[in-house]
Formats: C-alpha cells, structure tokens, sequence
C-alpha cells in the first residue's frame, strides 16, 4: 500500500465537491460548458489572473496584474522580483491567458490603455 500525499487527497475532495456541485445544477445541460470552464482553469496563471482580478474588483492595467501574478507564483515581494520575470509574466498573460479570458467573457480588455475590467468577476 502506498501513502496518498496531502495534495492528491485535496484533488480529490475537490473533484467530488466540483461534481457535487454540477449535479445540483440543473442550469448546466451543456457538458462541453463545463469542458471548457474546467480547462480554462487548469493553468494555474490563469486562475492567478483571475484571483487578482477577484481580489482587487476593479479595473487593472495589465502590468499590474502581471506582477501581482508574478509575485503571487514565486511567493516573493515586489522589490524582490525579477524585472524579467514580470515581463514574461506580461507576455505570457497577453499573448496566452488574457485572450481566453476575454473570450470566456469573465474579463474586458481595453488594449489602448493597457486596461483589464473584470465583467463576471464576483467577490463569494
């Protein structure tokens, strides 16, 4: 027999709190809804951007949110950050995580000011 790790038994309570949930609904028919909500939140930057997003509840620029997701990755203070890693952090955030959000419909994106507002974001 081998040991199940703290994060393997926190998966799996999870997993089963996520399909309690779903079988209550009566709302959610379409299963590639759920598909594509639980994809969209496999990434772990993306349920970072959508924490600060969550934690704030109001317009950011999209720098701002890239070091608060960078600082809240490595666990570190912003004067202790890496230049370069926020800026990897932007690009990765720009290019890959901002366009599925905006597509989700969770996020707006106003690309001439650098401007993300949180449409669908509610505090629980």
């Amino acid at each position: 027999m081998t040991a199940t790790s703290h994060s393997a038994v926190d998966c799996a309570e999870f997993i089963l709190a996520a399909l309690d949930w779903l079988e209550a609904r009566d709302d959610l028919t379409d299963p590639t809804a759920i598909d594509d909500a639980f994809e969209l939140l496999a990434s772990e930057r993306r349920r970072l951007f959508l924490e600060v997003m969550t934690t704030y509840e109001d317009d950011l620029t999209l720098p701002d949110v890239a070091e608060e997701v960078a600082v809240r990755e490595t666990d570190t203070t912003v004067a202790e950050l890496p230049a370069d890693r926020v800026a990897e952090t932007y690009i990765s955030l720009y290019h890959d995580h901002l366009p599925r959000l905006v597509d989700a419909g969770l996020i707006e994106y106003d690309q001439e000011r650098d401007l993300v507002h949180p449409t669908a974001i509610r505090t629980p």
